[in-house]
């Protein structure tokens, strides 16, 4: 039977009073999209829960009546994960943000989903501990969505994916059911470990509510150095000493290649702390417990590698201000959106010896079949991880598909994934067999049924699933 949707929306009108239901003329632009550059779509509604039960209850109404429901969260999401569906319900976890309990003795902090990740990692540093999670967006993504996309960032290297600091998790199933996992136990072998279902599954077999964050010993001293190198031949050898010598210290490994590096000194503005121009720029970071002792060795083996030719030329970090300021060049490529305008942003996985082969060939297929195709590659290069931002300079409209097939078509020659660290979505969901078995699909399908029968949450997203007929 067709939903009678003025019916339906005075129900969660009476359900969700004041500013927990925005509908009609009172869903904000922000809510229309999130950043993967995908036309707007006006939703049915956006509901706003502040508790796990609101979330349970605006869920089990949907559910009910047989209405699609998307989660959002900061929007901040390059794949489309988060992007409204035509006739759908946006469950957004933006009033649902705070920090419930830091443990000092457990080492954990019980957040909320719709906590910013910059929020979180502030309360840490302030009790005495770390979170390493970290990303350009820290402050407007939130927990709820880096857990959902299984987030990277910044130092995957030393301390793993977001999946490796969830401790416990609270969620919301498809029917409405809200299973509380709270686990602050770093061991607990007790039954299936339920909540790596939810983690990565972009909110398409629950939507996560709260979760127990695994929190790391504040760092005594941290250290830096931007480096210049003349090949790639001699990046991979840095990563292999730097892995050798500086062990467990080593925080990041970063590559930019010389068009990343051109865009964000010259169209970005962002001023380069080496002179000259090289080959290859890597962002090295370590962290150490004592600066008297771990500064020194980091010092030392910097001019190790310099001596032995690994390097033309590399500024040390003499403070943090020296090391923020390193970070600000590889996190310029936050301002890609305004300068360089609509593009296509991709992050996928390779073996780290075939990435700059990979670069050579993506550049070269995407000038043949657009001469004004600008490509930069960036990324976390020491756990695998390589970003590309494309466009064609003399398009009005990005060819986005295009763009997307010679880009994937080339990461399948190079037998890489579609996706290191954003999640599937929308925009990479026709490629995902590249990456993926037919038996791995096929077994995601059946979990993706047995979990939401109906197929209404995120409907569309990272795998395709029939929405039932509304009853």
């Amino acid at each position: 039977m067709p939903l009678d949707t003025a019916s339906f929306i005075a129900r969660l009108a009476e359900a969700f009073p004041g500013p927990a239901l925005l509908a009609g003329d009172d869903i904000p632009a922000r809510n229309l999209h999130d950043t993967s550059f995908l036309p707007d779509v006006t939703p049915l509604a956006v509901l706003r829960p502040d508790t796990p039960e609101a979330v349970a209850e605006a869920v089990r109404h949907c559910s009910e009546a047989g209405v699609p429901m998307v989660p959002q969260g900061g929007l901040t999401g390059l794949a489309g994960g988060a992007h409204p569906i035509d006739g759908a319900v946006m469950i957004s976890l933006e009033r649902f943000s705070g920090i419930e309990e830091i443990d000092p003795a457990s080492a954990t902090m019980t957040v909320r989903a719709g906590t910013p990740l910059e929020v979180i990692q502030k309360a840490a540093d302030e009790a005495g501990f770390f979170i390493p999670l970290d990303l350009g967006a820290r402050g407007s993504c939130l927990i709820g969505g880096n857990i959902g996309t299984n987030a990277g960032g910044n130092r995957v290297i030393r301390y793993g994916m977001t999946r490796e600091m969830i401790l416990g998790l609270e969620y919301v199933l498809p029917d409405g059911t809200l299973v509380s996992g709270l686990n602050k136990m770093l061991k607990n072998n007790a039954g299936y470990d339920l909540k790596q279902l939810f983690i990565g599954s972009e909110g398409t077999l629950g939507i996560v509510t709260r979760a127990v964050l695994r929190m790391h010993p504040k760092p005594g001293c941290v250290n830096a150095a931007l480096c210049g190198l003349g090949s790639y031949e001699d990046v991979v050898k840095l990563l292999a000493e730097a892995r050798r010598g500086l062990g467990p210290m080593l925080s990041a490994f970063e590559v930019m290649w010389p068009d990343y590096w051109q865009v964000v000194t010259e169209t970005v503005g962002t001023r380069s702390p080496l002179e000259g121009q090289h080959a290859y720029y890597v962002l090295l970071e370590t962290q150490g417990l004592e600066e008297e002792i771990d500064g020194p060795r980091f010092m030392s083996w910097v001019e190790k590698v310099y001596e032995a030719g690994l390097l033309e030329d590399a500024a040390i970090s003499q403070s943090l201000s020296d090391v923020q300021r390193f970070w600000d060049v590889r996190d310029a490529c936050g301002e890609f959106m305004t300068r360089l305008g609509p593009h296509c942003a991709f992050d996928i996985g390779l073996p780290v010896t075939s990435m700059d082969a990979f670069a050579d060939a993506c550049r070269s297929r995407l000038a043949a079949a657009m001469p004004q195709a600008l490509s930069v590659y960036y990324g976390h290069i020491g756990d695998g991880n390589l970003h590309i931002v494309a466009l064609d300079r003399a398009a009005a409209d990005q060819p986005m598909s295009q763009i997307s097939a010679i880009v994937y078509d080339t990461v399948r020659d190079f037998g890489g994934t579609v996706s290191a660290e954003h999640g599937i979505g929308l925009l990479k969901k026709p490629y995902l067999p590249y990456t993926r078995s037919a038996e791995e699909l096929a077994l995601m399908a059946r979990i993706k049924a047995a979990l939401d029968p109906a197929g209404l949450l995120n409907p569309g997203k990272v795998i395709d699933a029939p929405i039932g007929d509304r009853t």
